[in-house]
C-alpha cells in the first residue's frame, strides 16, 4: 500500500526514515519530471459544486459543532478546512477503526479499517454543515475515486463522511443524491456516509503539516492547489493564512 506522500515504493527509498524519505522522494520526482504531471492532476480535481438544497437550520445549532471527513491524505484536507471562515480548530487523525490500531504505521497498512481523516470544529453561526460539505466535495477531495486519492492508494485513503448525528447523516445523504442527480461529477460519487465511532488524533508531526512544510513537492503538487481552488472558487468562504488558528492537541 502506498503511504501519504510516498507513492513510489522503491526499495532504496523505503529504507530511509519517513520525513527524510519524503524529501528524497520529492527530489526523485523532480528529477523524473513528474511535478508538472502531478500538478495538472491536482488542478483538475476542483469542481464548483452547488450549495446543498438541505442544510442544518441555524436555530438548531448551538455552540461549537464538529464534523469529520476523510478524503485521501489528511494533510491536504486539513489544510483546506484551516482556511475556511467559521472553522475554529482542525485535527488530522484516524476514524473507522479501533483505538489499538490508530497509529500511522498500522493505518498505512490498509488493514485497520481506519481512514486518514480530519476533525473540524466550527461555529455554526458563521459556517453551516452543508457549506462544509460543499467545500469538501468541491476542492478537498475527488469523491469519485474509490479507495484512493490521487497518488495515494488503499482503503485508508477512501472518501468518507463520518456523521455525528442523524441530522448530519440526513444532510450528507441528501447532498450526495443531489450531486449525483445533477451529474456534477464525471462519475458516480463513492463517498461513504458512516456513523462516527470515534476520532483519534494523529501523531503530532502530522498536525498542520501542509502549513509547516509548504515547499515540500508533495504539498506543492497535491495540497496547495486545493487551497488555491478554495480561494478562487469560494472567495467569500476563504480565510487567509495569517488567520489560521493554531491547533491544540487534547
Amino acid at each position: 500500500m502506498a503511504k501519504c506522500g510516498k507513492p513510489y515504493p522503491w526499495s532504496a527509498v523505503m529504507s530511509v526514515p519517513r520525513l527524510p524519505r519524503l524529501r528524497l522522494l520529492a527530489g526523485l520526482m523532480l528529477a523524473a519530471g513528474t511535478v508538472a504531471c502531478g500538478a495538472v492532476s491536482a488542478d483538475s480535481a476542483a469542481v464548483a459544486a452547488p450549495p446543498p438544497a438541505l442544510d442544518a437550520a441555524p436555530a438548531t445549532q448551538h455552540g461549537e459543532q464538529t464534523a469529520v471527513f476523510a478524503g485521501g491524505c489528511f494533510w491536504g484536507v486539513e489544510s483546506v478546512f484551516e482556511h475556511v471562515k467559521g472553522v475554529k480548530k482542525v485535527w488530522s487523525g484516524y476514524a473507522g477503526g479501533d483505538a489499538a490500531t490508530a497509529d500511522y504505521e498500522q493505518v498505512s497498512s490498509g488493514r485497520t479499517g481506519h481512514a486518514e481523516s480530519v476533525k473540524v470544529v466550527y461555529d455554526p453561526a458563521k459556517v453551516s454543515y452543508g457549506k462544509l460539505l460543499q467545500l469538501f466535495f468541491s476542492v478537498a477531495a475527488d469523491p469519485t475515486q474509490l479507495n484512493r486519492q490521487g497518488p495515494d492508494v488503499g482503503p485508508q485513503y477512501r472518501s468518507v463522511i463520518f456523521y455525528a448525528n442523524d441530522e448530519q447523516k440526513r444532510i450528507a445523504t441528501a447532498y450526495i443524491a443531489q450531486l449525483d442527480q445533477a451529474h456534477v461529477f464525471h462519475a458516480p460519487i463513492v463517498t461513504q456516509v458512516t456513523p462516527l465511532p470515534a476520532f483519534y488524533p494523529a501523531e503530532a508531526y502530522h498536525q498542520d503539516f501542509a502549513r509547516l512544510h509548504p515547499n515540500l513537492p508533495y504539498i506543492l503538487i497535491n495540497d496547495a492547489p486545493k487551497v488555491r481552488h478554495l480561494k478562487e472558487l469560494f472567495p467569500a468562504d476563504y480565510r487567509p493564512e495569517e488567520s489560521v488558528v493554531d491547533v491544540q492537541l487534547h
